[in-house]
C-alpha cells in the first residue's frame, strides 16, 4: 500500500484504513501503558496507611519511592536497548508480566509479618522488635526497586513501537496523547484506590467492605494482565506487519522497514549526540517536580490539610491532577509540532519557567491563605493543578516527541530509555531526600521544586534554535533532533 500524499506534508494523508488500525495499536499500547500506571502509584495512595500500620517515617517511605526509580532509572537505559534489539512489543509484554509479579509479592509480603510462622496473627508489627523491622522495610524496598526495572521495559517499548508508526510532523501530538493515557492510570489508582480502602458498592448490588491497603496492589495487576491479554492479539510492531508499506514515504528514517538495531550502532549514535546529554538533564529537572508532586501529594492533602481521600476536595483533586496534566501534554504536543514546526525546546524553556513562577507563588502564598480569608486547602488544591499542568507538559515533549526525534524508528528506544532515564535520577531525589526534609516540616515541600524549574528552562535555553527542521525540508537522519 501506498500512501495518498506524502506524509511530510502538514497534514499527511493515508490509504483507508490505516489510521483506524494505527488507533487500534495504539489504544492497546496505551492501555498497558495506563495499567503500569496504576500499578506505579498505587503507593502514593498506600503511602499514609502502610506508614500507620509499621511506624515507617516519611524518610522510610522516601526509601521504597528512591528505590524504584532508580531501579527504573537504570532500568531505562538497559531496556532501551533491549528494546531496540528485541522489538517493542516483546518488551512491553516482559515489563508487564514483571510488574504483575512484584505488585502482588508487594501486597502478600505484608501477610508475611500480620501472620507469624506458628501461624497466629501478629499485630502491632513495632512489637516485632528493630531487626524485623528492618528487614520489612527492606524487603518492601527490594519488591519496589525489582517493580521499578520491570517497569522500565515500558516507555521504551511503546516508544520504539510508535516511532515506527507515527511520522514526524505527528510526535508532538503522539507525545499529548501518551501524556493522556499516563495520566488515565493516575486517574484510575486515585478513584479506585480510596474506593477500596473504604469500601463500596460493586454495579449497585454488591457491598465491597473497605479492603487493607494490599489489595491497591493485587487489583491494578489483574487489570494489567487483562489488557497484556490484549496487546498479544492486536497490537503490530510496525505498519508494515500490519500491511501498510511506506506509510511515511519520504522521511529517512522511515526508508528502512527494518526497525531492530545493533548495540554497538546505537550507542554510537544516540550517546554521542550532545543534545541528548542536555535534554536529558533538563527531564531530570522535570522528574524531580513531577515526583514529589505525584508521589507526595495524597498524604501531603491528608496530613498538613486533613483531607480525607473519600473527601470531595480529594476527590476532585485526584480528578483534575490527571486532567490538567493531560491537557498540558496535549497542548504542548501540538503548539511544538504547528507553532514551533517539530522544535521542542522554546515550548520546554517557557514552561519549565512558568513552573518554577507557580512552584514560588505556592510556597509562600498558601502558609498566608487565612491572612486573606482563604482555605489553605483549596489554595493548595489550585497550586498543586497549575504544577501539574506544566510539569507534566514538559515530560510529554522530551521524553516521548523528542526522543522520538532523536532516535528514529531504529533507535528510539534506547532514545527514549537515556533520556527518561534521567527523569527518574531527578525524580529519585523526590523519595528519601525529599522525605526527610518532611520530616521536619511539610513547609519545605514547595521550596524543594522551585531550583529544578529554572535549571530546566536554562538548559532549554542552551540549546535553543541549534538544530532546526525548517518547512519544506526534508526531515532530518536519525540521531538529530529538532529542539
Amino acid at each position: 500500500m501506498q500512501p495518498s500524499v506524502s506524509p511530510s506534508s502538514a497534514s499527511p494523508r493515508y490509504l483507508p484504513g490505516f489510521r483506524q488500525r494505527r488507533g487500534l495499536n495504539w489504544g492497546f499500547i496505551g492501555l498497558l501503558y495506563t495499567s503500569f500506571y496504576m500499578c506505579r502509584y498505587n503507593l502514593s495512595v498506600a503511602n499514609k496507611a502502610i506508614s500507620e500500620e509499621y511506624g515507617f517515617t516519611r524518610a522510610d517511605m522516601g526509601k521504597i519511592i528512591t528505590a524504584a526509580l532508580i531501579a527504573y532509572a537504570f532500568g531505562q537505559i538497559i531496556n532501551g536497548l533491549l528494546a531496540d534489539r528485541m522489538g517493542g512489543k516483546r518488551a512491553m509484554l516482559i515489563g508487564a508480566t514483571g510488574t504483575i509479579v512484584m505488585n502482588i509479592l508487594f501486597g502478600a509480603a505484608s501477610l508475611w509479618w500480620v501472620i507469624g510462622a506458628d501461624g497466629t496473627r501478629v499485630i502491632p508489627i513495632q512489637f516485632l522488635g528493630t531487626e524485623v523491622f528492618l528487614k520489612l522495610l527492606t524487603l518492601f524496598v527490594a519488591i519496589r526497586g525489582i517493580d521499578g526495572y520491570m517497569q522500565s521495559f515500558g516507555a521504551p517499548g511503546m516508544v520504539k513501537i510508535n516511532a515506527a508508526w507515527f511520522g514526524q510532523t505527528e510526535r508532538g501530538r503522539f507525545a499529548g496523547i501518551f501524556g493522556f493515557m499516563i495520566n488515565l492510570g493516575r486517574f484510575g489508582i486515585f478513584k479506585l484506590g480510596p474506593a477500596l480502602l473504604a469500601g463500596f458498592v460493586f454495579l449497585g448490588m454488591w457491598q465491597v467492605p473497605p479492603l487493607h491497603w494490599r489489595w491497591l496492589f493485587w487489583v491494578p495487576s489483574v487489570i494489567c494482565a487483562l489488557v497484556a491479554i490484549g496487546m498479544i492479539f492486536f497490537v503490530k510492531e510496525t505498519p508494515e506487519e500490519a500491511g501498510f508499506h511506506g506509510a511515511h514515504a519520504g522521511e529517512e528514517d522511515h526508508e528502512d522497514s527494518n526497525v531492530r538495531a545493533g548495540f554497538g550502532l546505537v550507542i554510537r549514535t544516540i550517546a554521542t549526540n550532545p543534545i541528548v546529554w542536555v535534554v536529558a538533564l533538563a527531564y531530570a529537572c522535570t522528574g524531580a517536580v513531577r515526583q514529589a508532586i505525584d508521589q507526595w501529594f495524597p498524604r501531603y492533602m491528608q496530613e498538613h490539610h486533613a483531607v480525607d481521600l473519600q473527601s470531595g476536595q480529594f476527590q476532585f483533586l485526584a480528578f483534575m491532577i490527571p486532567f490538567v496534566a493531560s491537557a498540558g501534554s496535549l497542548i504542548s504536543g501540538y503548539v511544538s509540532d504547528t507553532l514551533f514546526k517539530g522544535k521542542r525546546a522554546p515550548v520546554a524553556a517557557l514552561l519549565f519557567f512558568l513552573e518554577s513562577v507557580v512552584i514560588f507563588l505556592a510556597a509562600v502564598s498558601i502558609p498566608n491563605a487565612l491572612r486573606f480569608g482563604l482555605s489553605t486547602s483549596h489554595v493548595a488544591i489550585f497550586f498543586l493543578l497549575l504544577i501539574s499542568l506544566t510539569a507534566n507538559s514538559t515530560h510529554s515533549i522530551l521524553g516521548t516527541a523528542a526522543a522520538m526525534d532523536i532516535g528514529g524508528r531504529k533507535m528510539a528506544g534506547f532514545a527514549s530509555g537515556l533520556i527518561n532515564s534521567f527523569q527518574y535520577f531527578g525524580g529519585s531525589l523526590a523519595g528519601y531526600f525529599l522525605g526527610m526534609l518532611l520530616d521536619k516540616d511539610w513547609n519545605y515541600y514547595f521550596y524543594f521544586m522551585i531550583p529544578f524549574g529554572i535549571l530546566g528552562g536554562i538548559l532549554m535555553l542552551l540549546i535553543r534554535g541549534r538544530v532546526t527542521l525548517k518547512a519544506k525540508q526534508k526531515p532530518p537522519p536519525a540521531g538529530v533532533i529538532s529542539v
